[in-house]
């Protein structure tokens, strides 16, 4: 199968490629770029694995949550190359990539995935994998005190990914029955929406260019002076 997954949903833009089982990825933290590169670095794979971009026959995408901005050039990305293309294509969420992130590096089975949303808020997530590869978890914002709570709640051992375990510290003070798996996972990767997005090729969730949807969980925008989304 061949698959293009990218994601900007972040000051982090990705690109990765699958022909059946070869593998070709971009990672770049650029968070004014994204619209400069991501074209080019897509142009990039497909020349390197000698590929047109009408012989994909899936494209993912990244729909958040996240920058608004970054998702929404996400978007008018995916829906241009499919356009133009006539390929199928789905959404990934931002937050079940860092997930999946954790199962490819520590077969992770319970991640505990945020993403800073700003103004106090965190873009949240605890996720549990079945034998079947598939992630559950409700996609929420919360503020700071209420994920604390929530950690408070929890049992067993958590793999975390996100920024925010670096912005906000106390969210890894030790709960009694609670063991804070530490990770490497910042931000998402296209690379590790390949698995997502076959998965989801292979349960028939694919959709139309027109269906593209963005996944914002909040209707207004943080304006900081931090360019970083």
């Amino acid at each position: 199968m061949k698959i293009l997954a990218l994601d900007t949903t972040t000051e982090a833009h990705s690109v990765a490629l699958i022909n059946n089982e070869k593998i070709d990825a971009r990672f770049e933290i650029a968070p004014r770029l994204h619209t400069q590169r991501i074209l080019p670095i897509i142009k990039e794979l497909l020349y390197k694995q000698n590929m047109r971009l009408g012989e994909i026959d899936l494209l993912a995408f990244g729909h958040g949550p996240g920058s608004f901005t970054g998702i929404r050039i996400a978007i008018s990305i995916t829906q241009g190359l499919a356009l133009g293309a006539h390929l199928p294509i789905v959404g990934i969420s931002s937050l079940v990539t860092m997930a999946q992130s954790a199962w490819n590096q520590i077969a992770a089975t319970h991640v505990l995935a945020g993403i800073n949303a700003r103004m106090g808020e965190i873009y949240w997530a605890e996720y549990q994998r079945n034998d079947q590869g598939i992630w559950t978890g409700k996609e929420t914002i919360l503020s700071i005190k209420i994920v604390l709570s929530r950690i408070a709640t929890l049992k067993g051992k958590w793999a975390i990914v996100g920024n925010i375990w670096k912005i906000y510290p106390e969210l890894s003070k030790t709960v009694p029955d609670l063991q804070l798996i530490e990770t490497n996972i910042i931000l998402p990767i296209a690379k590790d929406m390949l698995p997502l997005a076959s998965r989801a090729w292979q349960r028939r969730e694919i959709k139309k260019v027109e269906d593209a949807i963005p996944v914002y969980l909040r209707n207004e925008i943080a304006w900081a002076k931090n360019p970083n989304p």
